[in-house]
């Protein structure tokens, strides 16, 4: 009993703990992509590692050994007198090519983060509670340029801007999951969005034009700080479901809107010309899209099956209109502009930037040869795959941005603790993807093509009967 009492609070702990953690990874660069320099930036992979190694289904999965943070319906599938406890790590590699001016610029760049905290607990029959803090978005960019004969501040000489971006936004979210009957639950969930996004824009005359040994420059500094509640519906119907096989259908609906954020700008001047720092202007706003999902997942003991077709539309409130043939898997509604002024951006280069509509396809598949197999433990393994692809909600200049991931994962599973967490596992998984190409944006400038690499290690607690009271303690 006290091995219990002593794991449990070891989870408040680190549910008090990690919000603390998150709010203190925004003044680090958790991302780098120059594709996170507009809007929300890096939108992260929702879902725990099982699911993200599957391409990113899970709307309509349902498991009573798996936390699903895509669907709070499923919240109800936790068995009576257990807990699910999940906790994931991510590093990723980001490769970025450019043509510019007839060179090629390649960069580089590094970055662990953890992905997600999350448990789910009964707290009474057919009703399930679930939790879980997850980084909703990240930016981070560093880019440097340098001109002659600036077409600001004519011929002077060499003139360097540079822009500098990083900041997160995490969501918190806390919802029920209740089995109305047999087979049917629906879900409810609230979600706290909060964080901050910095972007600085530098602007330097590097030529001595003072006569006194001063150089003119600028720094920019604007700031958002957001915080904001929204609200997630979602059900579950099982029209098959025995011990050899479930079929599920699941759905759901986010509640979206402009995140309405805090906005502070600073400008600091070194020198006696008061230069204005490059790119104070307008920026895409930051908001949440409205989304409707709908899903299909199904599995046996050995094999699990999910199929996602993702639309997410830019343009709802203007064109709401949806493409015929909505008969995959899953399908998705994001409403990116509803609501929003602030559409287009001017990018430093002289193009607009503006969100966009969006399709996605994801596929994956989960094997498992003999979960019972005590002979051969690689048996008693979990093989995962997927695959991703689709467009980016943004596009640059009026050019288009396509997206791909390919996801490989394995479960490991544990006996810990003499058995008393039950199907616990280690989770380990890879995503290699990429986005854009060296189409021309202009005369001059093409698309990023970038192309990353991402490792991910999670771990799942499963205990069943954990709330039993033992007779001898």
């Amino acid at each position: 009993m006290q091995v219990k009492k002593a794991v449990v609070k070891l989870c408040l702990a680190l549910a008090v703990v990690m919000p603390g953690m998150a709010w203190g990874q925004t003044s680090s660069i958790n991302a780098f992509s120059p594709y996170s320099m507009y809007g929300l930036g890096e939108l992260r992979t929702p879902g725990t590692l099982q699911t993200r190694s599957m391409g990113g289904v899970g709307v309509g999965m349902r498991n009573a050994a798996a936390v699903n943070l895509l669907n709070p319906a499923a919240y109800s599938a936790v068995r009576p007198k257990s807990f699910l406890f999940d906790f994931g790590l991510e590093g990723q590699c980001f490769y970025n090519s450019q043509k510019y001016y007839g060179q090629t610029l390649n960069t580089s760049y590094y970055t662990v983060n953890f992905h997600d905290i999350a448990f789910q607990l009964p707290i009474a029959k057919h009703l399930g509670l679930g939790f879980s803090l997850t980084p909703y978005s990240s930016v981070g960019y560093r880019m440097k340029q340098e001109v002659d004969d600036d077409e600001i501040w004519g011929n002077i000489g060499r003139v360097q801007y540079q822009w500098d971006g990083d900041g997160d936004v995490t969501e918190v979210k806390l919802g029920l999951g209740w089995e109305i009957f047999r087979g049917f639950s629906i879900g409810i969930a609230a979600q706290y969005y909060w964080g901050d996004i910095q972007r600085i824009y530098k602007t330097a005359i590097l030529e001595n034009i003072t006569g006194g040994g001063l150089i003119a420059d600028a720094t920019g500094t604007e700031t958002y700080s957001v915080s904001r509640f929204k609200g997630q519906f979602g059900v579950q119907w099982s029209p098959i479901s025995n011990r050899r096989r479930i079929l599920t259908i699941g759905a759901t609906y986010d509640i979206g809107g402009d995140l309405n954020p805090n906005v502070t700008t600073k400008v600091q001047t070194g020198d006696i010309f008061n230069t204005v720092a490059m790119d104070m202007g307008n920026r895409l706003g930051l908001k949440l899209p409205q989304q409707v999902a709908v899903g299909i997942y199904y599995n046996t003991p050995k094999i699990a099956v999910g199929a996602d077709y993702v639309y997410q539309n830019a343009f709802a409130g203007f064109d709401k209109s949806l493409p015929a043939g909505h008969y995959y898997a899953d399908y998705v509604y994001q409403d990116w502009r509803s609501g929003n002024s602030r559409l287009v951006e001017k990018s430093a280069a002289g193009f607009d930037v503006a969100y966009r509509n969006t399709n996605t396809v994801k596929l994956g598949v989960e094997y498992t040869p003999n979960k019972a197999d005590v002979r051969s433990a690689l048996k008693r393994w979990s093989y995962r795959a997927g695959v991703r692809y689709g467009t980016y909600n943004q596009t640059f200049g009026g050019v288009d941005v396509n997206e791909y991931a390919v996801t490989l994962g394995v479960g490991i599973p544990l006996t810990v603790l003499g058995g008393i967490l039950g199907a616990s596992s280690v989770d380990l998984g890879v995503e290699v993807g990429g986005r854009g190409s060296f189409k021309a944006i202009n005369e001059q400038v093409s698309l990023v093509k970038q192309t990353y690499c991402k490792f991910s290690l999670g771990v799942t607690l499963f205990g069943d009967y954990w709330f039993v009271r033992p007779k001898y303690d």
